[in-house]
């Protein structure tokens, strides 16, 4: 009867002891196992995970008509005995069309990337129990998904029309210069687009 006891109360000190296992975290992102029991499982998980969705969608849409016309009169000498001089004047069409335009996304790029610091886990296992298990598992994840869409329309109707008028002398006795004016057109387009992405 004796020796039974003395088997019984060995046996529940062990049992004691494995379930006195220490498992220990100092801080966040620092795990210790120690002075864990005989056959004993001792685990410490850490998951970290991170999801971002960044959708940039920017649409520019340029659009200039411009439609220009200049005509000068006419200009006529009938029926004097002396014709003088019949001119008219000069006509002339400008046109001028910049565009300076600059997207930039890299900011929100940048953002997504960033940031993927798990805060520097640590971990240590030490004095460790006969037959036990012990385990400090460390998973992160980072799923990130930038998505860009540009869509740049530019459309420049630039109809211009210019016309000297006529210049007559007609039904004079001495006839006079007849003399129209220049007829000019001129259209500049500049067109500067910078995309980042």
């Amino acid at each position: 009867m004796k020796r039974i006891k003395l088997i019984r109360v060995a046996a529940i000190t062990v049992l004691g002891l494995s379930l006195g296992a220490g498992v220990a975290s100092a801080a966040p992102g620092d795990a210790t196992i120690e002075n864990t029991g005989f056959d004993s499982y001792n685990r410490v998980d850490f998951d970290w995970d991170r999801d971002v969705d960044v959708d940039n969608d920017t649409d520019v849409d340029l659009r200039n008509n411009n439609p220009q016309h200049a005509s000068s009169g006419d200009a006529s000498q009938r029926h004097n005995t002396t014709g003088g001089d019949a001119g008219t004047g000069d006509t002339s069409n400008t046109s001028t069309f910049r565009v300076n335009a600059a997207i930039n996304n890299s900011g929100s790029s940048a953002a997504a990337l960033g940031g993927n610091d798990n805060g520097g886990w640590t971990g240590g296992i030490d004095t460790t129990g006969a037959d036990s298990r012990n385990v400090i598992d460390f998973n992160s994840d980072v799923d990130v998904d930038v998505d860009n869409d540009t869509d740049i329309d530019v459309t420049n109707n630039n109809h211009q029309s210019s016309r000297s008028g006529d210049a007559r002398v007609t039904g004079n006795t001495t006839g006079g210069n007849a003399t129209t004016g220049n007829a000019s057109n001129t259209s500049t387009t500049e067109i500067t687009i910078e995309v980042t992405n």
